[in-house]
Formats: structure tokens, sequence, C-alpha cells
């Protein structure tokens, strides 16, 4: 008469108002991992050199990707939210908007920067295809297969050391007129080109021994072009402390170059990703265009890890350019995909494109960073 009867269908005491042990830890570490996404955003927002705040600026997709993925699983386990949960998940809203802000204008979505080509003669086109080759990468037949492949009219390759040059002597056969720097510190440069170069010139604008290519191409039809050619620091601990030498090669570049009417490609491994300030900064100041904006990321770098890539490898055009074709070439061994573009010299596109201006702001932006990178050397 005392004994209570099991009833299989009623809760027994112990897990009434009680959540699974396992829900918890999920959540706990959703919570840690999300307010880790959020910090890194926000971090990214800082203007500081500091190289691991600057690096945040390169995994902007990937971070997107967890923050979606956190934020709908969290809304899937949790219970009972309050205010705390819910300004978490206002929080990761926040994020994931604004890192798609900053990617949006790589997306199909957004308008083109550099029209297509729409009347260029061969006589005023060139091909450029630009390489870091890594300098312990001993697949070279794999790049000179891609060159005569699609025949560009100059190839610049970086990274490249005494035992590069040998093995990409032949080009010379094709490619008469060159510029040679190469070096044992990952930092060395290599361009070979069918047109005319006039006055080329290896030059040492911030550091002595990261070296840039400076000369002056001349079209089939007789049109100068001024070539810049770059490959500044990457922010990495074994590398540098911050971004400020890197920032201010660009910039000092950037300055030259400015102005409606300088005919103008700048090119190379620049070790900073398409959105990120700097290279918006660079961008106002010269006035160049970026033909990926409107037409996608176009990662080049880790060539070897599929979900983490960025695109470090640039090619800008002065508004006198229209775009014939910009690809992402095969795997050459090098932690860098190559990249390929074909523009042609259309002088009615700097009626037609955007202009871009640079504020007193970021002039003002642009001189400091010079002048912090000029006194550090």
């Amino acid at each position: 008469m005392g004994r209570e009867l099991w009833d299989p269908i009623r809760p027994t005491p112990h897990c009434v108002g009680h959540r699974h042990k396992g829900s918890d830890i999920v959540e706990a570490l959703l919570i840690a991992l999300g307010s880790l996404m959020i910090v890194a955003t926000a971090l990214a927002l800082l203007r500081a050199d500091a190289w691991w705040i600057r690096v945040l600026d390169f995994p902007r997709l990937q971070i997107t990707v967890l923050l979606i993925l956190i934020f709908a699983v969290y809304l899937i386990i949790r219970e009972d939210p309050g205010v705390a949960e819910n300004v978490f998940l206002a929080a990761l809203s926040l994020s994931v908007f604004y890192q798609c802000f900053r990617m949006y204008p790589y997306t199909r979505l957004a308008r083109k920067q550099v029209q297509a080509s729409k009347h260029g003669e061969a006589d005023n086109t060139i091909r450029l295809l630009i390489a870091n080759v890594l300098m312990e990468n001993d697949k070279s037949d794999k790049l000179l297969g891609l060159i005569q492949e699609h025949e560009p009219d100059v190839v610049l390759t970086v990274e490249t050391d005494d035992r590069w040059q040998r093995e990409l002597a032949s080009l010379e056969r094709t490619h008469p007129y060159t510029v040679k720097r190469p070096q044992d510190n990952t930092y060395g440069m290599l361009l070979y080109s069918k047109l005319e170069l006039r006055n080329p010139q290896v030059k040492f604008l911030i550091e002595d021994d990261i070296p840039s290519i400076h000369a002056r191409v001349v079209l089939r039809s007789g049109q100068q072009v001024e070539l810049r050619c770059l490959h500044p620091r990457p922010p990495a601990p074994q590398e540098s402390d911050g971004t400020t030498e890197r920032d201010a090669e660009l910039l000092i570049v950037a300055k030259e170059l400015k102005g409606k009417d300088k005919v103008a490609l700048v090119a190379g491994d620049l070790n900073d990703v398409a959105w990120s300030r700097t290279n918006d900064l660079f961008q106002s100041i010269s006035g160049l265009l970026d033909p990926r904006v409107g037409r996608g990321f176009f990662h080049t770098f880790n060539a070897n890890w599929p979900l983490i890539r960025f695109p470090l490898d640039h090619v800008f055009s002065s508004r006198h350019f229209r775009l014939r074709s910009f690809k992402r070439l095969p795997h050459v061994g090098s932690d860098h995909f190559p990249v390929f573009i074909e523009l042609a010299y259309e002088p009615d596109a700097q009626h037609e494109q955007e202009t871009l201006q640079a504020t007193e702001g970021e002039k003002q932006e642009a001189r400091e960073k010079i002048d912090k990178a000029s006194v550090g050397t």
C-alpha cells in the first residue's frame, strides 16, 4: 500500500527543470568562440599598426562564416533567453554585418570599378603575369608552362633568388627587357618584358633589404605606362612587429602616382588584403582602381590551404585602362597562386570610370605613416 508505482510517462524528479549537461557545455563553447570572433572584428577597426591587430584584417571571410554558424546553432540550443543572450546575438549580428560590409565590394553584387574593355586595340593592350614563386619551390617548369600558355607581355616574379634566376633564364629569349634583383631573404624580384622598359630602376623605398622595381613600359602603340612592382613585408611576428613599413612603402608609391593624367600600373604581392584600411588608403591617395571590385575575391594565398585563403596579390590600374581578362591561375608548387591580367589602354575610360579622391584626413594619415616609417629607418 505505501509503495509508489513508477510511471514511464511522468519524468523522474531529478530531470525536472534541468538541462542536459552537454547542452550547457556546447552553449559555453559557442559563447566563448563567438565572443572571440566579436573581439577580433572590433580590434580590426582600430588603426593601430601592431601585427597582431592588422593580421585580423585578413580572415574576414573565415570570421564571417564562423559568426553565422555560431549564431545559427546558438539560436537552436538556447533556452529561456534573457537580456545577456539577446545582447550576445545582437553583437554577433553586428559583427556579421560589418564583415560583410567590408567584403561586399569584392562580390559580383557590387558595381565594377574597372569597366570591361569596349574597343581595346592589340597595340594598346598589356598582358601581365605575377607570381610569388616561393623561394624553396623547385617546380619552375610549372610556372614556365603557364607563361608559355598565357603569353604575357610582362612577367613579375617575387621570392626569387639566384637559383630561380637561373631557372627562368630561358624567358630572356622571349622577354628581352629585364630587371633582376635576386635575393636569398624571400624578397628578391625578377621582371621580364617583351615590351620596352625605359628608365628601369631597383629602389629601396623604406628598408634596405626590401626592393621594388620602377620602370616605364612602352606599349606597342608607343604609349608609356608607369609600372611599379612591390613586395613589402607582411604583418607577422617573424617578419615585422607591425605594418608601418609596409603601409609606408605602398603610400610612397601612391603619392608618386597620384594625378589624373598619369597612366600607371602597380603590381605585386602586397602582403595586404583587398578589404583592408591600408588598401582603401592606397587607392584614395593614388587614384588607382582595383579590377577585382565587382568581380570577386580572387584569393591567391594560401594555395595549399583551401579553407584559409586571402587576396594578397594585386594589380591596380589608372583610370585610363579597361579590363579584358583577370584570372587566378593554377597551382605551381608555391603557396601563392599566380595572377594573370590583360588590360586595354582606352583614353576615353578616364572620363567614364570612377574618380577616387583622398580626403584631408586620409592625406594626413598617409603623411603620418610615411613619417613614422622614415623615423624608424
